[in-house]
């Protein structure tokens, strides 16, 4: 099977639709963080409810459905909470429900290989698993993970790292790049031949910053960092 990868959507429905339009799979998985920072969270609830995505809760789904503290780093913290208004403004009870469903952690089997999605590290949504994360620290948080492949979300920077039992991948953030690249991020997970590709695609980032300066805070705070990606 083909397994497309995404994580860190953000509300940005033209980052998804490119995705979603250029990248050949047969399954989809989410690692979370559908909300926040973007102009289309209800599109974007919408659309992985509809097609029954296998997704797990990101920190920023929690706080959305919870009414809670996100617990991102302090860089864009006033852009989570000051973004958060608008995303429960743009919602229903019937998206929020949604959000509060959301497991914090998948476990399952395909061709042979067991996997673990979560969001940050299997213990917790908070916790960051960087693509330069000593190999000490990866050993500690997969002590206790029965999987050939843990698969997480949450720093907005794709990764592909081993440890001496298992494999971390990472996807990077569909929405809101976070690597100095602005492009939408994926990963598409060969399960027959073992493969894992990065992909990098452009998307219609003119349409998603006109959504954010017609109606959200900090527009042009949140336009550079899509631009820049980062």
């Amino acid at each position: 099977m083909r397994l497309l990868l995404i994580s860190d959507i953000h509300a940005n429905m033209e980052a998804l639709r490119a995705v979603l339009e250029n990248v050949k799979y047969d399954s989809i998985f989410c690692m979370g963080d559908l909300v926040d920072y973007g102009p289309d969270p209800m599109e974007c609830i919408d659309w992985m409810r509809s097609n029954n995505v296998p997704t797990v809760r990101g920190n920023h789904d929690n706080a959305v459905a919870l009414h809670v503290d996100c617990g991102c780093s302090y860089t864009y913290k006033h852009l989570s909470e000051a973004t958060r208004e608008y995303t429960w403004a743009s919602l229903s009870e019937s998206e929020e429900s949604f959000l509060r469903g959301l497991p914090l952690k998948i476990e399952l089997e395909l061709d042979g290989l067991k996997l673990m999605l979560a969001h940050g590290s299997p213990a917790s949504f908070f916790d960051y698993i960087y693509p330069d994360t000593p190999l000490e620290k990866l050993e500690e948080y997969t002590a206790s993970v029965n999987a050939d492949y843990l698969i997480l979300g949450h720093t907005h920077k794709p990764a592909i790292l081993k440890t001496s039992k298992l494999t971390i991948l990472n996807p990077g953030s569909v929405g809101q790049s976070r690597d100095m690249d602005w492009r939408a991020s994926c990963m598409v997970f060969d399960t027959k031949n073992r493969t894992n590709e990065i992909v990098r695609l452009e998307y219609d980032i003119d349409t998603t910053c006109k959504k954010i300066r017609s109606s959200m805070p900090h527009a042009d705070e949140l336009e550079a960092i899509l631009r820049r990606g980062y």
